[in-house]
């Protein structure tokens, strides 16, 4: 079965939801990621509940499990490798769920121009509905529906865009599990840059490790 991943529509940017958009919650203390390259803010994309694993796929516990933030520079898109799971771009981090809180946003850089947007932020936060289709394959499940609406799906294998790229765990040497295949958005002025492409994030539960990688 394929769990599609679909726009719910606006949402709190602190919301304790799976989302894209506004700020993750993370325990008190967190540093906001910066960018290994050029050393600015990067910018969150999406935050997802792992619990959703298991409500909605039947992957593992429903409850009490992990929550996966995403990041990724858009300081200088393109020049700082953000597509790459290992080039310091981006950043995916598991994160507890309890006792977490909306993680303050960083200084903006002394050198940045309002006329090219918020860095840190997307434009818009959308919540996440899902719906399950009985095939097996991602690219026949979302064939019929609407790509405007259409963020990903959860769980289930990736469907790269090119080649195989699933990372493995830095700790324990195996190949990641995907939580989430992502698709850039509902609206072209608030939507995630992967080059018009599709980005997968993984996780090592119990090493506590994830990554985060795109291709176009």
């Amino acid at each position: 079965m394929t769990t599609l991943m679909t726009d719910a529509g606006p949402v709190a940017p602190d919301a304790p939801v799976t989302r894209t958009g506004g700020v993750p919650l993370a325990p008190a203390g967190t540093a906001w990621p910066h960018c290994a390259t050029c050393g600015g803010p990067m910018q969150f994309l999406a935050q997802v509940l792992l619990d959703d694993l298991g409500r909605h796929t039947g992957t593992g516990a429903a409850d009490g499990r992990a929550l996966l933030a995403l990041f990724m520079c858009q300081n200088d898109p393109g020049g700082c490798q953000e597509w790459d799971a290992r080039a310091g771009g981006n950043l995916a981090l598991l994160l507890p769920v309890g006792g977490s809180g909306p993680l303050p946003l960083p200084p903006l850089p002394d050198d940045h121009d309002e006329d090219d947007g918020d860095p840190r932020q997307l434009g818009a936060v959308r919540a996440v509905a899902y719906r399950p289709d009985p095939g097996g394959d991602y690219e026949a499940a979302r064939l019929g529906r609407p790509d405007e609406a259409l963020l990903g799906q959860l769980g289930g294998g990736p469907a790269w865009l090119q080649y195989d790229q699933t990372p493995d765990c830095p700790s324990c040497d195996r190949a990641m599990a995907m939580v989430v295949q992502l698709e850039e958005g509902p609206d072209h002025l608030t939507a995630m840059n992967f080059g018009s492409g599709s980005a997968y994030a993984f996780a090592c539960e119990p090493c506590g490790s994830a990554a985060f990688l795109w291709q176009c």
